[in-house]
């Protein structure tokens, strides 16, 4: 099975609320605040060492059986821009991703380098929720 990095949307970044683990690094996140400054619409959403998915993309994920992720709770909320700019945009309802998996083994996992991996089987069931914004390569022509 072919294996891909992706490297989701980054839509805002932590909130003031979300609580790290700075002793180990990446940092540990053990509870997350998303804040969206400007979304453009994918399912998949990042700021290092977080990523989000919508509710509807994670379900889809979920029910196929992938391996290699767990969903949490998270806080959402909109910078005053945002609000300015799209005052009529609902957003869907988000999750945090919590990655488990090991990259090129698990459906998701996290490369050395950090970022996201992901098989061919989620990159599929993913991308009709939205991956426009997403750069996405071949695992194994990037090192």
């Amino acid at each position: 099975m072919a294996f891909y990095y992706v490297e989701p949307e980054v839509a805002g970044g932590l909130g003031k609320n979300t609580v790290t683990d700075t002793t180990i690094h990446p940092p540990g996140i053990v509870k997350l605040h998303y804040r969206i400054i400007n979304w453009l619409g994918d399912a998949l959403l990042e700021s290092f060492p977080a990523l989000i998915i919508t509710h509807a993309a994670a379900a889809a994920l979920n029910e196929a059986g992938v391996s290699g992720m767990t969903c949490r709770e998270v806080e959402i909320t909109v910078s005053e821009s945002f609000q300015e700019i799209y005052p009529e945009r609902k957003l869907p309802e988000f999750l945090w991703l919590c990655v488990t998996g090991r990259a090129g083994r698990d459906d998701l996992g996290i490369a050395d380098d950090s970022r996201l991996v992901v098989s061919e089987h989620a990159l599929a069931i993913l991308k009709p929720f939205g991956l426009n914004n997403a750069l996405i390569e071949s695992y194994g022509s990037a090192s």
